[in-house]
Parts: C-alpha cells; structure tokens; sequence
C-alpha cells in the first residue's frame, strides 16, 4: 500500500481528495494548520466527514484511523514537516496547502509569501531530504494573467501574473523545476481552473451566490457580468491527481528541446498541466443554472472589474488526456446541482 502525503486536506480539494485515495487503497496522511482565513468550522466538518474527532486535535499530534490520519501542522514549521517525513516515509505528496483567494492577495500579500513560497520551500525542503516517488503540487490558472491567447496552454507565456496568488504559484512552478534539477525530486504542477462542487469554499462565487439567493439578499456580480470561467468540478480534478500519481515525470524526456525550451516539460523530472473543464461558461449562465437549481432568483448588483482579476479563462487539455486518458467534463447543471445539495444539508 502506497503512503499519500496531502496537505490541506481540511480544505476543499483536499476533502475530496482523501476520500477517493482512501477508497483506492491507499494510506492517506493528511495535514492542516486549520487557519481561519475562511470559517474553520468548514474545515473541521470535512475532517469529521473523514471520521476524525475534531475536538481531540491537538497541533502536531498525529490522529490515526483506519487508511487515513491527520495532523494539525503549518507548513512554516520546517523542523516538525521534517519530522513527519522522516516518521512516515512518504511515497507521494501533493501539496494543496495554500494561501487561496485573489481579492484577498490584495489586502495581505504577505499571507501568499508566508504559506505559498516559504511553505512549498520547506515542502521541496523535506522531499530533498526524505526522498518521495512523486511530488505533485498545486498551481494556478491564474498564472496565465494578461494573457487573452486563449485556449491557454500550458506552454503559453505566464510572465504577466496580476496578483500576488497568481505570483506565488508561478514561483512555485519554477521552484519545483529548481529541485528537480538540484535533486532529482520527480515534480508534476497542476493548473486547476476554477474548481467548484460539494464542501466548497465559502469565498468562491458558487458559495456566495447560493448564500445570497437562498437568503434573499443582494451579491456583487463583477465587470458587469462580462466573464466567463473554466469551471471544473472537485471530482474530475482529484481523479486526474489519482492517476498522476504513479506517472512521475522522468529525466531526458524526449520532446523538450533546449534550443526551443517550453514551460511544461524539462530535461529534468518534471511537467506541467492544465486541469480545466475545457469549456468556459459565461458568468450570467453560470448564475442562471443556480437560480434553477434553487427555484429562485438572486438579486445582482453588477459592479466593474475587480483589480486582480481576469475576464475570461479556458484550459486546453490535450496534454493531460493524452498522459492520463482522462479530461474532466462534468456537466455544469450536474456539477451546481450538487452542491446546492451539499450546501443546503450544511446549511438548513
């Protein structure tokens, strides 16, 4: 049985994630410093989903179950990170911890240093010295930034990030190649495009519009409702991370020239990929399918484009489904039925 190391697993992605690798028979260790930058109430009723009890948590006392445990740890904390490696052995790790939210990059930069570079530096740190099979981690659609050469691909240019996120997770795309190259820590980064489903976050716009609907209250609707997102559903993106990970990427790969380099391959052991729906929906329809799944309208308020954010994004996915068979492509309407589902269980 293979060993998993997620963080984040109290997080959305991470949640689903655990549940799925666990069914698939392997050993899960989940970590999680549980900070309150959305209601940690959310996250502990994941991790009781998961059958922990979250009242006996204690920081950096591993909770065992059956096939899964959890541990309460920050990823600054090197010394106790490297500890966990060195104790458990890891086979894989995929790294989901992360400070999320681009409005919120914009309120407290430092936030996205602190967790998203140092804490993927003491992640790269740990797997340098307790070496694992695969290290997959996530990145960004948001790396794409001013770029409008849409479908993006993953070898599209991604020198023009427009927040603090989006910088972050560039850093650790090139952060990641650095340790392939340095110690040959076989390292896969994952693009995710807009993920939304069951147990999501309460700063996403699925979340935030259901909330206003279902309560009869008005919600903010951005760039006057002239965008349009990639939105891929939670279930797609962890069955794409369960068949990356016995696919490290390996050295020499034969379709990386050094005289016409690309982003997402290397003479190193690593890649890149997009994990998007391949299908953008426009935001007024994506609203649309909400207020059907609720039997209700939403009072909009329409408001200019946010700083930071981008109108539209959409993942070419051609490269993931020729290494994975796989692309995602649930429908939309499912995909909102289901977390309308969730939400109001969660929220009766």
């Amino acid at each position: 049985m293979k060993k998993v190391l997620i963080t984040g697993m109290a997080g959305f992605i991470g949640h689903h994630l655990a549940k799925l690798l666990v069914k698939s028979n392997y050993e899960v260790v989940g970590l999680d410093n549980i900070n309150d930058y959305y209601d940690p109430q959310l996250k502990q009723a994941r991790l009781r989903d998961l059958g922990f009890k979250t009242d006996a948590i204690e920081y950096n006392k591993l909770q065992k179950l059956v096939g899964i445990s959890f541990i309460k740890l920050d990823l600054t904390d090197l010394p106790s990170l490297k500890n966990l490696f060195k104790e458990q052995q890891f086979d894989y790790v995929v790294n989901l911890a992360a400070q999320a939210g681009v409005r919120y990059s914009l309120e407290n930069p430092h936030a996205y240093v602190d967790s998203n570079i140092t804490g993927f530096l003491n992640i790269l740190e740990s797997c340098r010295a307790f070496p694992v099979e695969h290290l997959l981690f996530a990145s960004s659609s948001s790396v794409y930034g001013l770029s409008e050469d849409i479908p993006f691909q993953e070898d599209n240019c991604t020198d023009h990030p427009l927040a603090m996120y989006a910088v972050s997770k560039k850093a650790n795309e090139m952060m990641a190649h650095s340790y392939a190259n340095l110690y040959n820590i076989p390292s896969t980064g994952l693009r995710f495009f807009t993920v939304y489903g069951p147990w999501g976050r309460p700063d996403m716009a699925l979340h935030i519009f259901t909330k206003a609907i279902v309560e009869d209250k008005e919600f903010e609707v951005f760039n006057n409702g002239n965008m349009s997102r990639d939105f891929t559903y939670v279930d797609d993106i962890v069955e794409s991370i369960k068949r990356l990970l016995p696919l490290a990427p390996k050295a020499n790969n034969p379709a990386f020239n050094p005289k016409k380099p690309t982003s997402s391959k290397s003479t190193k052991p690593y890649q890149l990929f997009n994990i998007g729906n391949n299908s953008p929906v426009a935001l007024m329809d994506f609203i649309t399918a909400i207020e059907k799944a609720l039997g209700k309208k939403g009072k909009m308020v329409f408001k200019p484009m946010q700083p930071g954010d981008v109108q539209s994004t959409y993942a070419n996915v051609e490269s993931l489904f020729n290494h994975i068979n796989f692309k995602p492509e649930t429908n939309l309407e499912d995909g909102i039925n289901a977390f309308v589902k969730k939400y109001l269980e969660l929220h009766p």
